[in-house]
């Protein structure tokens, strides 16, 4: 079991896919925005940093960078329709993490987390 953050700002997608991850035996606990993300990161320690790009105020390149600063060995894995924001190499998004590209089925968000963990 990991400790997961998600930050999420889609409240029907966080709600269904911190279900999917609970289900699958994680921990997880789920903001609406990167900056109330980042406040819980500050005092707390998490496994994966599951987070969306695009979002109000603190978006997820930022929250990812900023959490990887905080803690160098989170892992962290984009979920987003953007990927290519994420891929892209003057985005400043942390080098070691991984992107899942909506749409996806939910058995592929674990299996990447599970990926992402044992990695």
């Amino acid at each position: 079991m990991a400790r997961i953050l998600l930050a999420e700002d889609d409240e029907s997608m966080r709600r269904f896919l911190a279900n999917a991850l609970q289900k699958a035996g994680h921990d997880v606990i789920s903001y609406g925005s990167g900056d109330l993300a980042h406040e819980k990161l500050i005092g707390d320690v998490f496994d994966v940093l599951l987070t969306d790009i695009v979002m109000p105020e603190m978006d997820g390149i930022e929250l990812a960078r900023r959490a990887a600063e905080l803690d160098p060995t989170l892992k962290i894995m984009f979920i987003t329709g953007f990927a290519g924001v994420a891929l892209n190499p003057e985005s400043d998004a942390p080098k070691e993490a991984r992107v899942l590209s909506k749409p996806f089925h939910l058995r592929e968000l674990v299996q990447e987390v599970d990926r992402l963990l044992a990695a």
